[in-house]
């Protein structure tokens, strides 16, 4: 009983224990990829405000349309 809890301590310590393999992982960002992001992000935004814009002036036609006819 003694020698397998020892075992399964040592089992659970080596999960956080730590090796010598490091793990080096670069992460790098290219600019030109943000800034198309950016310009595709306004692009969307600009292209919801129209339509948006368009829904609400062509609701208030058709209620005006409605009330004073």
């Amino acid at each position: 009983m003694k020698n397998l809890s020892s075992a399964l301590k040592k089992k659970l310590i080596s999960k956080y224990m730590e090796t010598d393999t490091t793990k080096v992982s670069t992460k790098s960002t290219d600019i030109n990829v943000l800034l198309n992001r950016v310009k595709f992000d306004r692009k969307q935004e600009i292209k919801k405000k129209f339509y948006f814009s368009a829904a609400a002036s062509t609701g208030l036609i058709l209620f005006g349309l409605i009330v004073f006819s």
